[in-house]
């Protein structure tokens, strides 16, 4: 299915009070020392290559030089206020800052190594924009994974997650049978479940990781999005499930391959037993977002319309008819 006229450039929405209540609440707010807008206050961009000479959309920022070192000492603060609750780590630096043209966000990525051992980790910061921090919650939420985040005003941080980009993957195994086919096509249709069940879109190969554990004498996978732009902001139905997209059809190849449709719904229902329980383990924090969402605007009227049209269908349930927001559309298809 052809989803190329998927917004590139989704209109950013405002973060309300009430969305702010929540997010001081549960602790996400927070007094940065620096925000986006500063970083952009840059002098020149690098393109940076890959090994293949191909570009890869990021560029290496470069400031002046007077304002690098008051600026390497915020942005460790903001480190330590994301990883650490805000207490200090001894030997750390900030080894690159770079910014990524390409997406909504248009995020900076922020390298932070460990002087020590060498380790390093990295952090982005974002133009805040409320259905990205409603996707990162519902992601904190119903997810197998945690995610940490902190926002002020119209800057948020957001935590690196760990993983190979999906495109990436395929294309490094492109004609080779991956260790535990099984397994990974397995953690496809779970991860499909779960981006549609908490409506997630836009899920195209580059816009989620695999990781890969070893688990004694084999690979075990997991699928984790890592782009949250599009949660709960495109009208039709199929775009919150990854299995439409053209860049995932390997996937679902796979998946037809190897297991029955019997199969498939088994590990479906598997996944939305797995997200009962955790919304079970979170309930008040869920309903204080759901709530807060239901009175939010993070779509278009027309967005709605065609959305509750689509799952009325597809749940066969008119009451998606009578939903004039987002928020009220993901609180009954959660149900």
């Amino acid at each position: 299915m052809d989803f190329n006229h998927i917004e590139d450039r989704k209109p950013f929405y405002p973060i309300s009070t009430f969305l702010k209540e929540h997010l001081d609440e549960y602790s996400r707010l927070a007094d940065l020392p620096t925000t986006y807008d500063d970083l952009t206050r840059y002098r020149d961009l690098i393109p940076i290559m890959d090994k293949n000479d191909k570009d890869t959309l990021w560029r290496g920022v470069i400031y002046a030089s007077n304002d690098r070192e008051g600026l390497n000492e915020q942005l460790i603060r903001i480190y330590e206020m994301l990883v650490a609750d805000g207490d200090k780590i001894p030997f750390l630096k900030i080894e690159n800052i770079d910014f990524c043209t390409f997406g909504n966000s248009k995020p900076f990525r922020v390298k932070v190594v460990n002087e020590l051992n060498d380790n390093y980790d990295f952090y982005y910061v974002k133009k805040a924009d409320a259905s990205r921090i409603y996707g990162l919650e519902i992601e904190d939420i119903f997810s197998p994974d945690k995610i940490s985040f902190l926002v002020d005003n119209d800057t948020l941080i957001e935590d690196h997650i760990v993983g190979v980009p999906c495109d990436e993957f395929l294309v490094k195994n492109e004609g080779k049978k991956i260790e535990n086919r099984m397994r990974f096509a397995k953690e496809f249709v779970k991860f499909n479940e779960r981006c549609f069940t908490r409506l997630l879109g836009d899920m195209r190969a580059y816009n989620f990781v695999v990781e890969i554990t070893q688990d004694f004498d084999n690979i075990q996978y997991r699928l984790r999005a890592m782009d949250f732009d599009q949660q709960s902001f495109e009208g039709r139905k199929n775009i919150y499930l990854p299995q439409y997209y053209k860049d995932n059809i390997i996937m679902v190849e796979l998946a037809q391959e190897l297991m029955s449709a019997d199969t498939a719904e088994q590990y479906k229902r598997q996944e939305r037993v797995a997200m009962r329980k955790r919304f079970l383990a979170n309930k008040e924090k869920t309903r204080s977002l759901l709530q807060r969402m239901k009175a939010d605007i993070i779509s278009t009227d027309e967005n709605v319309k065609q959305l509750r049209a689509d799952l009325a269908n597809h749940h066969k349930n008119d009451d998606f008819l009578s939903m004039t927001s987002m928020g009220e559309i993901l609180t009954r298809q959660l149900e």
